[in-house]
This record gives structure tokens, C-alpha cells and sequence, in this order.
């Protein structure tokens, strides 16, 4: 007679024996990598290199599925509904985790709609002024904008993105006072820049390479807390006095709330694969997002970090979604 005992033995090897087919046969068909915005941008830049490192170290095609709206939102619902067996994952920005949250209401728990399994790369904003302006530095920015409280304005590409929040931070560590101009994206807003409407931007770095290089604006500082790859002699804000000051904006890879543990352990193993590899670093690099592949416990505290972080600056400024 079978006894409830040797069910149980049973149950439990066939547990072991479908874990370990998973762990050995993962993954056997193309996984599908949602990216939340349009092609062309800084996301679709470093998904790219990525993926193609990942192909070969987990034997199948990485298929980019792009899903633009809500700036990334759209493709955070999408795979927190997404099935938990590590064909559908998420290339996704710090954004809809760390700040939309304090903006209003969103779908998603952030602590448990998804497994998340690393950072891959960070850019921070850069303070660029126009070249007929008297700053030099972020110390006469400071100076002027409180000798001067009326005169002076920053633009960013928008309402509550990371560069409007990176210039409220800036304003309550420095006391510096400005009038945050929005945009209705970073081309126009760097646009009027070089033409002189506006004396100064925080801005993604990207945009501000070839205008650099033109002498059409003044790069002066940059949010991370180490200099960026792009720009090795531009200082960081903590540099210049305002000590673990910090506004990164981050991408990282993540898949919907319960990968089977084995799942999570194939990817991080060919994560921690191409962190290795400096030619795929160097990539990255290139796209002006500074490489740094973390798997989960680190990335969960820069997630941690940075949502308490953005819900004081969002209050005290009082910033509110267009």
C-alpha cells in the first residue's frame, strides 16, 4: 500500500526533476525583451549591445518588443502581467519605479509585481549654460541666481523627468534660486539653449557632445557621482562641495513577480558574464549610459534609495503631473 509518506518522497523528487529540467533547458525558444519607448532613444542605445551579448550566452534570440506610452508605464503593466517563466522580461528605466509612484497612482506594486534582476547603467544630468552667460562654474550659478533671484531659469525636456527633478535637487542643497522652463522634449529645450532663450538646461549628456564640441554651450556639471565616461574633465556636483549629491537615471532588466529561482540563476550567471566582458562595457559606454551590471540586492537598494530620495524633493518643490 502506498503510505502518505512515500507520496510525499515522490511529490518531492518530481519537484527536484522538473527543477532541474527547467535549470537545464532554459531557455529553449526566443525571450522577448519589452523596452518602453520608442526606437531610437537611450534605451533602445543600451538594450542593443546587451541583448547581443546575452544571445549567445543563453543559446536563443532576445527579441525587442517595443512598447512606448506613459513613459514607460505602458510596458511596467505589461509585465507585471506577464507569465512567470522567463520568456518575457523587461529592459526598464529607474522612472516608473522610483519617482511615478510619488506622482500619482499607478497599477503596479513596485515591491510586488516584479522580480527584479539588475542594474546594467546610469547617466546622470549635466548643467550646461549658454555660452554668453556669465557661468563658469556651478558656484556662479549659485551666486547669481541669489543676487538675482528674478533673472535667472533652468530648462529641462519636462514636468517631473529626471532633469526637472535633477534641478530641484540642485536648488535645495544650493539655495540657488531658479525658474524651472519644461519642454516638450530635450530637442527643443536644447534648441532654444544654443539659440540663447533659455541660459541654461540640465540635459541628458547625449545631446550635449556635439554641441559641446561646437562651443555652442558650456558644459558645467554633472549629477553622477562619478565623472561620466563622455565627459572625464566635466566635475561632478560632488566635486564641487555639495557632498553625495546624486540624480542618475538607470536601466536595468527585470521580469514579472515569481521567476523560478533556476530562471533567475541562468540570467544571472550570463549577466555576470558581460559585466566581464570590457568590449561589451565599452559599448554601453558609447551610448552615454555608464556600464555597471549589479544583479538583485543592490539594484533593490538604488531602487530603495533613490523612491525616498525623489518623494521628498517631489513634495517639497510641489511638483505636479502635467
Amino acid at each position: 500500500m502506498m503510505t502518505f509518506k512515500s507520496l510525499f518522497s515522490m511529490a518531492a523528487a518530481a519537484l527536484v526533476g522538473t527543477s532541474m529540467a527547467l535549470a537545464q533547458t532554459y531557455p529553449n525558444k526566443p525571450i522577448r525583451i519589452l523596452v518602453g519607448y520608442a526606437p531610437g532613444g537611450s534605451a533602445d542605445a543600451g538594450i542593443r549591445p546587451l541583448a547581443k551579448a546575452l544571445e549567445p550566452l543563453l543559446g536563443q534570440p532576445l527579441v525587442i518588443d517595443y512598447k512606448p506610452g506613459n513613459a514607460g508605464g505602458v510596458a511596467m503593466e505589461m509585465i507585471a502581467k506577464a507569465p512567470a517563466d522567463g520568456y518575457t522580461l523587461y529592459y526598464f528605466d529607474s522612472g516608473p519605479l522610483t519617482v511615478a509612484p510619488h506622482m500619482g497612482k499607478v497599477t503596479y506594486d513596485v515591491n510586488k509585481s516584479f522580480t527584479v534582476l539588475s542594474h546594467v547603467c546610469g547617466s546622470g544630468s549635466m548643467l550646461v549654460a549658454h555660452p554668453g552667460t556669465p557661468f563658469k562654474t556651478l558656484s556662479d550659478v549659485v551666486t547669481a541666481s541669489k543676487r538675482e533671484p528674478d533673472k535667472w531659469s533652468y530648462g529641462t525636456s519636462g514636468v517631473a523627468g529626471p532633469h526637472h527633478l535633477s534641478g530641484e535637487y540642485f536648488k535645495s542643497v544650493s539655495g540657488a534660486v531658479l525658474l524651472h522652463v519644461p519642454y516638450k522634449g530635450g530637442g527643443p529645450a536644447m534648441a532654444d539653449l544654443m539659440g540663447g532663450q533659455v541660459p541654461m538646461l540640465f540635459s541628458s549628456l547625449g545631446p550635449v557632445v556635439s554641441a559641446a564640441k561646437a562651443g555652442k554651450v558650456r558644459p558645467l556639471a554633472v549629477t553622477s557621482l562619478k565623472r561620466s565616461n563622455a565627459f572625464p574633465d566635466i566635475p561632478t556636483f560632488d566635486e564641487l562641495g555639495y557632498k553625495g549629491f546624486e540624480s542618475v537615471s538607470w536601466y536595468g532588466l527585470m521580469g514579472p513577480a515569481g521567476l523560478p529561482a533556476e530562471v533567475v540563476t541562468r540570467l544571472n550567471r550570463a549577466l555576470t558574464k558581460v559585466s566581464e566582458d570590457k568590449a561589451v562595457m565599452d559599448q554601453i559606454n558609447a551610448t552615454g549610459c555608464d556600464a555597471e551590471i549589479l544583479l538583485a540586492e543592490p539594484t533593490l537598494e538604488k531602487i530603495r534609495t533613490d523612491s525616498a530620495k525623489w518623494s521628498k524633493v517631489i513634495k517639497d518643490a510641489n511638483i505636479k503631473p502635467e
